[in-house]
């Protein structure tokens, strides 16, 4: 039964259109910022940081190198915007339309509602994250050949390194599991707040605003000795896993903490849904 349950979440999930608006963004992005980085000055500008350390452009220049470029700012400023979205709809949404006192007139509890539908929006998390990783790969292998892969950012992580095209995709598919993680917890935080007697949209906003705060604050040179207490700092643990030696230590940390994060939200989630007057 727990299993026809998730079923029939996920259907409701993906049968939604709103649920694409992600796809379709990154989608745009990507092709976009693809063809900034083929015919304008910014591939020409990667070819001189590859030369002037000593490396040939051709070696390192390739499909691995640019899908990753094209990552870090839909990671950092679209993949909190479309999981968020889908978070704060997951209860809100049911309640909105209605459909929520309908739903628990079925004998299930609230608490395997919730757990079903968190589930849910995990599955979401992972697909949106494969398709964004995928695609970005696909199109960039169209242009660029498939070759070694060329790792360089200053922020959010200094990260400088270089690897094979084996090595590269093994880190390329590891770094969209820490990422899928992150999409999680971001879900988790707004379906936390959906559970709350709150629209979808407010549920939606008031997650986007946690993490505009964490990222404003982290930022604040008062609080850069505390970074380590914002969930930004342990996000960017999925671009660290291409540094040269990988920090183990921070990473493992990291994950614990998202992972506390995750069940922590959807405890109190739970708790609030369970105090909630459907009725009212």
């Amino acid at each position: 039964m727990f299993y026809l349950h998730l079923k029939n979440e996920l259907w409701k999930l993906f049968g939604k259109k709103r649920t694409y608006i992600g796809f379709g963004a990154f989608l745009i992005a990507q092709n976009g910022m693809l063809l900034m980085f083929r015919f304008t000055h910014w591939q020409k500008s990667w070819e001189r940081l590859l030369a002037g350390n000593g490396y040939l452009a051709q070696d390192y220049l390739s499909a691995l190198t640019v899908a990753l470029v094209m990552l870090i700012p839909q990671i950092i400023l679209l993949m909190p915007l479309y999981t968020s979205l889908i978070g704060g709809d997951l209860v809100a949404k049911e309640a909105e339309d209605g459909t929520l006192r309908m739903i628990l007139s079925r004998p299930i509890s609230r608490f395997r509602l919730l757990l079903v539908k968190w589930i849910a929006g995990i599955i979401f998390s992972a697909v949106l994250i494969l398709a964004l990783g995928g695609t970005a790969l696909a199109f960039a292998r169209i242009w660029f050949p498939w070759r070694g892969m060329f790792i360089y950012s200053v922020w959010p992580e200094h990260v400088f390194n270089l690897l094979s095209a084996g090595a590269g995709t093994r880190l390329y598919l590891l770094s969209h599991v820490l990422m899928t993680i992150n999409a999680s917890a971001i879900v988790g935080l707004a379906f936390m707040f959906s559970c709350f007697n709150m629209k979808p949209a407010a549920a939606t906003i008031l997650a986007l605003s946690f993490m505009f705060i964490n990222l404003v604050l982290e930022h604040l040179p008062f609080f850069e000795p505390y970074q380590e207490w914002f969930l930004l700092y342990h996000f960017r643990v999925w671009l660290l896993i291409f540094a040269d030696p990988i920090p183990w230590s921070r990473l493992v940390a990291s994950l614990l903490i998202l992972l506390a994060f995750n069940a922590t939200t959807f405890l109190i989630g739970a708790a609030a849904f369970q105090a909630r007057d459907i009725k009212s």
